[in-house]
């Protein structure tokens, strides 16, 4: 299995999630002046002693060559401004509400105002489910397809998850690489699944244990992707948007797409804001269609996600309360393993400028304890390194043990490569059965 998914990865290009890319990591200056509600503990106390053995050489090699061990060492062996392990943070709330508070700076959040309007575009049975086809339109760019998916003959309010797709280098599709809606699959999406899911539609196998499941395309993929026909016609390459379906065409879309991250990147931050700054602003429209439901329990709502979608998991799971339980798949490690290791097989959608000053990746996650937090990571994972995974679960247990909540915190390694298979979605699966029905 594993070598079929090697070959697998290898011809069509969707190891990791995407092109290389880059964070923007900067030392904060100790001239920085920071709002008087959000006056950080002291930026030159609490070195941590975990961190000590974590340090990075001037002899080790780096993916930025001999700038690894000067870049490592700008927050290296001290605890993030903002971080809950600092001794000056006493309460989990008033942390909560501060770090909360810069994290939403960092992240240049796009206002959507209200609820957008919802068109069900399709109704149907399949699998043992009721399916609905849905689209909202927001302020700008194409609509938003998702689907919803539920268990027939259901009555009164289930919870709900909302069901985050993967990245995988691939934007041409995104609800389709998490659901099945027919039998007949398109031959890209088999092949996708087989690789990462082991075959399933793990939304579908979700919303039988009776939950609405709803899965919304992500910015930009699928619906909401970049179209050729929007650019200008030098960026085209002289591809276009005739016979999409095509698996070569798309495989050509995909390329184009992983080679346009760069240029989305810098429109976005030219723009003042971030890409998941961008991801969580959507994320949250979809949220709130979701808890608008007739049939959905606002009161037990979950989310998950594998990579991609364990990215944007840890952003929604970390900002919004209204996800009372959070399942991240192959996306946890530190700030640290993208600097030195892993930034070259990773998405630019990751980065948020000067956020490692003040938060290490986990303690985004953590910003949820003592809410139910779960983690699944895979020990051959080929984006992180399996010392900065676990450093990275050694943040989030002291976070949840400070919090008073480490019952409420599990993270669990498998074997293999990067991937949500039967195994882990059980795992997971009875980790929202516990706290969403409990």
């Amino acid at each position: 299995m594993q070598s079929k998914r090697r070959k697998f990865l290898k011809l069509t290009g969707l190891t990791g999630l995407g092109i290389a890319g880059g964070g923007l990591l900067k030392g904060l200056s100790a001239a920085t002046n920071f709002p008087a509600q959000l006056n950080p503990p002291s930026l030159n106390k609490n070195i941590m002693p975990a961190e000590k053995d974590a340090s990075f050489g001037k002899t080790q090699l780096s993916v930025i060559g001999m700038y690894g061990a000067w870049a490592a060492g700008l927050t290296q062996n001290r605890l993030p401004a903002f971080s809950f392990r600092k001794k000056e943070w006493k309460h989990i709330d008033e942390w909560r509400k501060v770090a909360r508070t810069r994290l939403r700076e960092r992240l240049t959040i796009p206002v959507i105002e209200g609820i957008p309007a919802v068109q069900i575009k399709k109704q149907y049975e399949y699998d043992g489910l009721h399916i609905e086809e849905i689209s909202w339109q927001l302020p700008y760019g194409r609509a938003t397809d998702a689907i919803v998916l539920k268990p027939l003959n259901q009555k009164g309010r289930l919870p709900g998850i909302l069901a985050f797709h993967d990245h995988g280098g691939n934007k041409y599709f995104g609800t389709r690489k998490i659901t099945r809606t027919a039998d007949k699959r398109h031959p890209l999406i088999v092949a996708h699944q087989e690789a990462y899911y082991e075959g399933l539609a793990w939304a579908n196998e979700v919303a039988k244990r009776g939950y609405v499941v709803m899965v919304p395309d992500a910015f930009p993929f699928a619906s909401r992707r970049v179209m050729l026909q929007d650019v200008p016609e030098h960026l085209r390459r002289e591809l276009n948007d005739n016979d999409p379906e095509r698996p070569e065409n798309i495989e050509a879309y995909n390329q184009w797409a992983g080679e346009h991250e760069h240029i989305m990147a810098k429109s976005l931050f030219s723009a003042g804001t971030t890409w998941p700054g961008v991801f969580f602003a959507e994320d949250q429209k979809a949220l709130d269609v979701l808890c608008a439901r007739k049939d959905v329990d606002a009161s037990r709502i979950g989310c998950g996600g594998l990579s991609g979608g364990g990215m944007r998991t840890v952003f929604m799971g970390g900002l919004d309360e209204r996800i009372k339980c959070a399942v991240c798949v192959g996306f946890m490690t530190t700030w640290q393993d993208f600097l030195l290791h892993k930034s070259f097989t990773h998405t630019w959608m990751a980065y948020v400028p000067l956020l490692p000053n003040e938060l290490d990746f986990p303690e985004i996650l953590g910003l949820r304890a003592p809410l139910p937090t779960m983690v699944l990571n895979d020990n051959e994972d080929e984006l992180y390194t399996l010392p900065e995974m676990k450093r990275a679960d050694e943040i989030l247990q002291q976070v949840y043990k400070k919090a008073g909540a480490q019952d409420r915190y599990k993270c669990t390694y498998y074997p293999g490569l990067h991937k949500f298979d039967k195994q882990m979605q059980g795992d997971a699966f009875d980790w929202f059965d516990r706290w969403l029905k409990g």
